[in-house]
This record gives C-alpha cells, sequence and structure tokens, in this order.
C-alpha cells in the first residue's frame, strides 16, 4: 500500500493519518445466521446497547433495507456481467453482514486535513452508505485519479469489495477510499454552525458479505480473465480473518 501511495502523482495521494483514530463506530450484525459454520466468531450474535429499547428494531429495519439495496444491485451487476441473476445473492445467504453507523466529532476534529478512514479498500462484497451528514469521502477511479464523492439527496452510495474482485477474477476491482476534512466539509461546518445544527459527522454504512462458509473463487467467465490466477478458490471465512489478522482486528488465538 506504501509503494502504491508512493507511485502516484502528489495531487492524487491520500492524506495520512497522524495520530489514533478519531471516529466512533459500531458494528451491528444484520440478518440471519447459519446454524453451522467453521466461523462461528464471524457469525455470533449481536450485542445490545443498554438503555436503548429500540435499538435492534431501528437497526433490523434500516438494516434489512440497505441489504434489499445491495441485492438488487447484486443481480443487476450479475446479469451485466453475464452470470445469472442470482450468482452473487446465492453466495450471500446467511452472510455476516454488518450495519456501522459511524459518528465523527466535528466540534472537536475539524480542522482540514484530519484523517477519519486513511486509504483503503473494504475486504467484503459491497458497501453501501446512507448520504452523510457532512462531506469527505474521496475516492480513486480504476485510472488512478482522486476524486470527491457528492452524493445527491434521496440516494445512497455502492462501492465495490474484495469479494466482488475476487468473484470477478479482478475485473472489478475493490474501490480505494478515504474521508478526510476537506474544504467542502469546512464550508458545510460554517453553514451547520449558522443554523445551530448537530457538528457530528454520521453516515449510515452497511457491509455486504459473502457467506462465511462459500468459496470465493472466479465465477463463470472470470475464470478465464487476465488475472484470474491471482484469486484461488478460498473460504469467504478464511480471507476475512486473514485480513483482520494482517489490521490487527484479530487475535492469535480467534478472539
Amino acid at each position: 500500500m506504501q509503494e502504491k501511495i508512493r507511485s502516484m502523482p502528489e495531487e492524487f495521494q491520500p492524506a495520512t493519518p497522524k495520530g489514533p483514530d478519531p471516529k466512533w463506530r459500531y458494528m451491528w450484525r444484520v440478518g440471519p445466521r447459519p446454524a453451522n459454520t467453521r466461523f462461528k466468531e464471524l457469525n455470533s450474535e449481536p450485542v445490545i446497547p443498554e438503555g436503548l429499547p429500540e435499538w435492534k428494531e431501528t437497526m433490523d429495519s434500516w438494516g434489512s433495507k440497505m441489504i434489499s439495496a445491495i441485492e438488487v444491485v447484486a443481480e443487476m451487476a450479475a446479469i451485466g456481467f453475464g452470470l445469472s441473476k442470482d450468482a452473487f445473492t446465492s453466495l450471500m445467504k446467511e452472510g455476516p453482514h454488518l450495519l456501522a453507523p459511524t459518528g465523527s466529532d466535528l466540534q472537536r476534529h475539524g480542522s482540514e486535513g484530519t484523517v477519519f478512514a486513511g486509504f483503503h479498500y473494504d475486504l467484503n462484497f459491497l458497501t453501501i452508505h446512507g448520504r452523510s451528514r457532512f462531506p469527505g469521502l474521496n475516492i480513486w477511479l480504476r485510472n488512478g485519479k482522486k476524486m470527491e464523492v457528492k452524493v445527491p439527496v434521496g440516494c445512497l452510495l455502492i462501492q465495490s469489495g474484495k469479494q466482488l474482485e475476487w468473484l470477478t477474477g479482478g475485473d472489478c476491482l475493490a474501490g480505494m477510499h478515504e474521508v478526510v476534512v476537506s474544504k467542502r466539509t469546512l464550508d458545510a461546518i460554517a453553514l451547520a454552525k449558522e443554523q445551530n445544527r448537530s457538528l457530528w459527522r454520521v453516515s449510515s454504512t452497511l457491509f455486504a458479505h459473502i457467506a462465511s462458509d462459500a468459496i470465493l473463487k472466479p465465477l463463470g467467465h472470470f475464470a478465464e480473465a487476465p488475472d484470474a490466477h491471482s484469486y484461488p478458490p478460498i473460504c469467504a471465512g478464511d480471507y476475512v480473518e486473514q485480513e483482520l489478522s494482517v489490521i490487527n482486528l484479530k487475535g492469535k488465538d480467534g478472539v
């Protein structure tokens, strides 16, 4: 990743995080879990915070709507790729999907250049976002160009993750992105102050996954893709655990 960043033209290089991660995030597991799985840690029951009686109903309701949107897009993508309509959605069944509402306090961390999410890809299948209260998301196009994202009101944003890259043999790459306080963020902060609105940047993110016990491998004609050899068959759960281990989000003994 460091080499990739150094090879970029300076105007397209991502911001470098300094100090601890300033955002808050709660991971809520959405949807049914498999009765039998090798990956119990990835498919454990969600934790319900105390003192919020409406929590489960609200989170499950919004989460299921987000998953429904993902499923429609996954079916459209499969048809567009020349695969069967359910090529992706059949692999998503009972996946460890995570609704991850994310909050960043711009009152405390609202200076230009503050990094809320450093340059990265998502390890899951597809990621869907509700429109954030404040701008700040940057993406990288396939040609290496960096762009600010502007999500219209009433729209959702979907990004490709590493599991989709695997299933398409590298034809559809996982999207690189970051979240940084920009000049547009500062303008939005100034307007929010004028209107006496909250300065918390809240984004509603859901990470849709391929089922942990399903096999990740290039599907259909993607098995003949030029880079298909770089995506050997692997259990989705094994792949996720490898990624989590590398970024220190998984203990060595599965804890």
